[in-house]
């Protein structure tokens, strides 16, 4: 099995692309060119990060380890962010999938009263490979059934858990989305609204979960509001083919601390 460092120096390399800001209802804020480079030194034990992003100064940072708040699988897909829900505090969470030459990467941000405030979607693919890029994701993309296998990592480090799981998505006659996700032994049921590129599962109105549809195949799931005392999680999925997709889910419990990170890979049968 990898360690964290060598799951993280999965991602050394000169990755392109660009920073794409959308307000919570999936409005395109903003778009800006990035150049994001990692490289490493002595060996590889040193890292040095250098973020070229158009009308700011280049940030630069160099790593010699890894800090708590951040988890790698071994493929190089990670996410970084709070380890710890608070009250009157900004809270948010980056969550990156990898394939082959391409990244994936979204940053979900709540602001102090606990509102999603705003994501940053970051597509980027290795210097001087082709930029192929999915069409904006429909629910249309997603109805059926996805089979697939799931890793779950640990913030303590304990050994990962590997399962599998299923999704199934319709609509019923009313036009709702009807869910059913399966993971090992457990099945949830959900049901959501759809209105353009907004997914609402609005069952129960003081835990409404919106699933945001956004380019080049991608989505983001989170609570509309986060709030102490209820376990939440946060969501990417990316349809990388028609038929393949990957997910990552970051978990946080009912006291708001960070449990765990889960990588799922599936397939549509």
């Amino acid at each position: 099995m990898k360690s964290q460092w060598e799951c993280f120096l999965q991602n050394l390399g000169v990755w392109e692309g660009s920073f794409t800001n959308f307000s919570p209802q999936g409005t395109l804020l903003k778009d800006v060119p990035s150049r994001l480079s990692l490289e490493g030194f002595n060996n590889n034990q040193t890292v040095r990060l250098t973020l070229c992003r158009l009308g700011r100064d280049d940030l630069v940072l160099e790593y010699s380890s890894l800090g708590r708040s951040i988890l790698f699988f071994e493929n190089g897909a990670f996410s970084e962010g709070l380890i710890q829900l608070g009250p009157f505090s900004e809270f948010g969470a980056e969550l990156a999938l990898i394939h082959q030459n391409r990244r994936l990467r979204l940053v979900q941000l709540f602001d102090k009263n606990g509102q999603l405030n705003e994501l940053v979607l970051i597509r980027e693919h290795l210097a001087g490979t082709p930029t192929t890029e999915r069409p904006p994701l429909q629910v249309d993309d997603l109805l059926g059934e996805w089979q697939g296998e799931a890793v779950t990592i640990y913030p303590d480090w304990r050994s990962p858990d590997t399962y599998s799981t299923t999704l199934q998505l319709q609509l019923d006659d009313a036009g709702r989305l009807i869910q059913s996700t399966s993971f090992g032994d457990r099945t949830i049921t959900s049901t959501a609204t759809i209105k353009d590129s907004i997914v609402l599962f609005d069952q129960d109105p003081q835990k409404q979960v919106q699933v945001l549809l956004l380019p080049d195949g991608a989505s983001a799931t989170s609570p509309l509001k986060v709030q102490l005392r209820q376990p939440l999680f946060l969501e990417v999925g990316w349809l990388i083919q028609p038929n393949l997709r990957q997910r990552m889910i970051r978990s946080y419990n009912d006291k708001g601390e960070w449990v765990s990170l889960t990588l799922v890979t599936e397939e549509r049968v």
